[in-house]
């Protein structure tokens, strides 16, 4: 494992870059926004409340007044606002050189997205995998591509007979976020793969936060059990700021390479300082790889045309 101390001071200068962050306006992603625009890098913040995000923006600005931030709405539940936000940032821009997958939802009551999938997995996967897709074509420059995942994946499961839990079916919603979580080392993997056999440049690298305190309620399904952890969380959570460490090495650091994975170096990984780490057994299979890619091709209609 990669034990180098890694911190925001080591994060290289970024201007002329180009990146966008989806859920760019709270949490992890404010803060890689942050990070990012205080680097010299143009930003664009992808979020679902413009309001919300112009509000994150106002913050960001106001301690960096020359820096670069841009707002785009973009709703992941629904695939008609990711085709428009991906139409209008390529009519805006000619370059993309990190895309970060950050957004996502957390162990929601049963619901459905605007296109019929399951929530947690329509959001947190299907979602970034169109978006992803209908960006390729600025994505073959040398780009980066950064997932975000969770500790939660290691007790995800895939079963493609009850993907997206027809009709309620066997749901949970811890149990719907672990295989969110689990999709989304699968398909950074694989688009890892279609790139090397391709010979495209570009990479897809994902992250994990460990735990921080700003989804500590939302992993423990016993809300009592999180009032009563509250007080001790410092010793098994960290910041936002420090949540956010591993996603942002994984998007600027020169050293990362295709098809690696950060996360905290601590005890079980629920925080410390961002360095290589390892995804579970089920994360790299081929089999379930390339199945989910070819159900995510058909249930978006996304096709990805790796041809240079």
């Amino acid at each position: 494992m990669d034990k180098q101390k890694w911190s925001t001071k080591d994060i290289p200068d970024l201007t002329g870059k180009t990146i966008i962050v989806t859920g760019g306006n709270s949490g992890l992603g404010f803060e890689s926004v942050k990070a990012f625009v205080n680097n010299g890098a143009k930003v664009v913040m992808a979020s679902r409340s413009l309001e919300k995000a112009e509000k994150a923006k106002t913050e960001i600005l106001r301690n960096n007044p020359g820096g670069s931030v841009e707002l785009g709405a973009l709703n992941l539940s629904d695939l008609s606002s990711v085709r428009r936000f991906a139409n209008e940032f390529k009519s805006k821009h000619d370059r993309l050189d990190v895309l970060l997958n950050n957004a996502g939802i957390m162990m929601t009551p049963f619901g459905r997205t605007k296109d019929g999938f399951e929530n947690q997995f329509g959001t947190n996967h299907l979602g970034h995998f169109a978006l992803t897709g209908l960006l390729l074509e600025l994505l073959k420059n040398s780009s980066r591509i950064v997932n975000v995942s969770s500790l939660a994946h290691k007790r995800g499961e895939i079963d493609f007979d009850n993907l997206l839990y027809d009709n309620g079916k066997s749901y949970a919603p811890m149990k719907a976020y672990r295989r969110s979580k689990l999709a989304n080392l699968l398909f950074t993997y694989e688009l890892q793969r279609r790139f090397a056999s391709n010979e495209i440049k570009t990479i897809a690298v994902a992250a994990h936060p460990g735990v921080s305190i700003t989804n500590l309620g939302k992993h423990l399904e016993d809300k009592l059990m999180y009032k009563l952890l509250l007080p001790i969380s410092g010793f098994f959570t960290h910041s936002p700021a420090s949540g956010a460490l591993p996603q942002i090495r994984a998007a600027v650091d020169p050293d990362v390479r295709s098809g690696q994975y950060y996360g905290p170096d601590g005890r079980g990984e629920m925080k410390g300082d961002p360095v290589l780490v390892q995804s579970n057994k089920a994360s790299h299979s081929l089999a379930d790889a390339r199945m989910l890619w070819e159900v995510s091709e058909q249930l978006t209609g996304v096709k990805f045309m790796f041809s240079k």
